[in-house]
């Protein structure tokens, strides 16, 4: 049997489980590809993406993937204050890995019959 860094016994060494506690939840990987794929968004127009999100989820989502490195807030001196967010190049390295994540998603749930093409047509369309 071959060992991989990943046969650690210690989830908190474990680099796939730092990565996943990182995006892991139920909104950060919408905010994070709606981020990518719009570009820069101010809060209630990302809020207007991710239908069913509270204030207070969105906040936390945000200040999270901010303090990790993966969002980006730029505040404008403005009256009223102005914030967009937006996604760090941090964020823009991991987006391939999350494609490749979804083929595979795809590829799964074709084989098991949960999904049609029309619904990942609808996920797929920007």
């Amino acid at each position: 049997m071959i060992e991989t860094h990943y046969d650690c016994p210690c989830l908190e060494k474990c680099p796939l489980n730092y990565a996943m506690s990182i995006i892991g939840g139920k909104w950060k990987m919408q905010i994070i590809c709606a981020l990518n794929n719009k570009g820069k968004l101010r809060y209630n127009e990302l809020r207007k993406k991710l239908d069913g999100i509270s204030n207070t989820v969105l906040a936390a989502s945000l200040r999270e993937l901010e303090e990790k490195g993966l969002v980006k807030r730029e505040e404008y001196l403005e009256v009223p204050v102005r914030v967009e967010y937006s996604s760090t190049t941090m964020c823009d390295s991991l987006m391939p890995i999350l494609e490749e994540l979804s083929e595979w998603g795809e590829a799964v749930m074709k084989e098991r019959g949960d999904v049609s093409e029309i619904d990942i047509m609808e996920c797929k369309r920007p």
